[in-house]
């Protein structure tokens, strides 16, 4: 079923290599075509249909050609989760670059479809969601997703005319149906040897699972979705993950029967792990978008440990820098790899989107704490950062009595044992406050040395072993 799908054949001259001449900023994608821009850089990879409609997909965003401008995009995401996650960056950057070349994007939440569950690219059934759950999640994905254009919106201008970025939950029209009445309308203009075909159908079938009919019908659903974005919004495309072409390719069908218009589906990569596992909730290996479930600091760690040999590819699909500009910062590390320029700069822009201009400088702050033993980032570190920073930390609240010394401070903190063993862990090095070993234990906490001037203390025992102590009354 997947024949259909093609490999662009209009990047024009350029093919697939995308390196513009250096100078060139993002007004190039008005003058090469956003969607082989977009090829170029690796962020679409499939598009459907190849040809025969009566306007091809290049056609539709370029004016030149008769193309209606602006277009409408959209983008499906369920809350199974109450936070989006890096895998969900791409189809969320995909929308992004159409809205900076002034069309009109929907990322829809699926409030409605999340209790079917997708069974796109999985071997087994998901877990089931009650309404209450699916709904607390969709109210969070919703308030990500708007976090998120916000901070593109305010950091990432380009001095050129945007399009609308809506978010929407397609359970507020789901709730309005009634059941005999939707599949009296809806059911009937799909076949069953078509639905049956699609290869993520084909593999649940042939698992020993087998596959529920809750999650058969969620491609009718998703096929419903684009069709009700299109009468109502006039949405033309759908953008999804590379796993998603055969929901894709339902809604074109169903909208195509039903009204004689043609639609059309891009899809992006999906990011995978380096054991080739793709990354999400369902695998356990999430990078969440969310600060409470990762970090600013541990999302900027992510980004910051890739490889050489997938940075660029990383460079070109996660940020907005020109394609020249990425080409320099290549030639730079080839120079000077130590440095790791790319590393630093592919993690301070996805950091950046993601958590905005403080949450960056928060994941910096506690790199220099962590890898650089800077008491000056410790020092203007919030308890939030500290209790980020080092996760599995004992955090402590102690009142600061005269003449406090640090064998009374481990002691409190429970970091040392009593007697004489936990005096010999200090007599012996095997403590540190605020990066510096102290090795007496009858020496008075010092303002400024022991305490940081945000009140907080750093607590070290051997190598591992974390205490935060906050100090009341100072």
């Amino acid at each position: 079923m997947l024949r259909c799908i093609y490999r662009s054949p209009w990047l024009g001259t350029q093919g697939l290599s995308g390196v513009l001449p250096l100078g060139l900023r993002e007004a190039h994608s008005a003058a090469q075509g956003l969607l082989a821009v977009q090829k170029a850089r690796g962020l679409f990879k499939e598009f459907f249909p190849e040809r025969g409609t009566k306007t091809e997909l290049p056609e539709l965003f370029d004016r030149g050609t008769g193309g209606k401008f602006p277009q409408t995009i959209y983008c499906g995401f369920d809350p199974t989760a109450d936070s989006l996650h890096v895998g969900h960056l791409l189809a969320l950057l995909g929308l992004f670059h159409f809205q900076r070349a002034g069309h009109n994007v929907i990322a829809l939440v699926g409030g409605a479809t999340a209790r079917l569950g997708d069974p796109s690219g999985r071997t087994k059934e998901r877990e089931a969601l009650d309404a209450e759950r699916v709904h607390s999640n969709a109210r969070a994905l919703s308030q990500g997703l708007k976090a998120l254009a916000a901070n593109h919106q305010q950091l990432f201008a380009n001095g050129r005319t945007w399009g609308s970025f809506t978010v929407l939950d397609n359970s507020a029209w789901y709730q309005k149906q009634d059941l005999v009445d939707f599949l009296a309308a809806v059911a009937g203009h799909f076949r069953m040897g078509t639905l049956l075909s699609r290869l993520s159908v084909q593999a649940r079938l042939k698992s020993s699972e087998g596959m529920s009919l809750a999650e058969f019908l969620y491609q009718v659903l998703q096929a419903y979705d684009f069709y009700y974005l299109f009468q109502h919004y006039g949405c033309r495309v759908q953008l999804g993950g590379s796993d998603q072409l055969g929901n894709i390719m339902s809604g074109y069908e169903f909208i195509h029967k039903l009204t004689g218009e043609d639609v059309f589906g891009i899809s992006v990569p999906l990011i995978t792990s380096t054991t080739g596992a793709k990354l999400g909730k369902s695998a356990g290996n999430a990078v969440w978008l969310n600060r409470d479930k990762t970090s600013p600091f541990e999302l900027y760690q992510f980004f910051l440990r890739q490889p050489d040999d997938l940075v660029e590819r990383y460079l070109k699909l996660f940020t907005f820098l020109p394609l020249p500009e990425i080409d320099h910062i290549m030639q730079l590390h080839v120079t000077e790899p130590e440095k790791r320029g790319p590393q630093k700069r592919l993690a301070a822009e996805v950091t950046k989107l993601v958590h905005g201009q403080e949450g960056l400088a928060s994941a910096k702050r506690c790199t220099q704490a962590l890898y650089h033993s800077s008491i000056d980032a410790l020092e203007v570190m919030s308890d939030q950062e500290l209790k980020e920073l080092f996760k599995e930390a004992s955090f402590s609240e102690l009142v600061l009595d005269p003449g406090t010394s640090v064998l009374d401070t481990c002691r409190k903190a429970n970091a040392i044992p009593d007697g004489p063993r936990g005096y010999r862990m200090i007599t012996e090095g095997g403590v540190s406050i605020n990066h510096r070993q102290v090795t007496n234990p009858e020496s008075v906490l010092v303002v400024g040395q022991h305490i940081l001037k945000n009140g907080l203390s750093l607590l070290k025992i051997g190598k591992r072993n974390f205490y935060i102590i906050k100090w009341l009354r100072l």
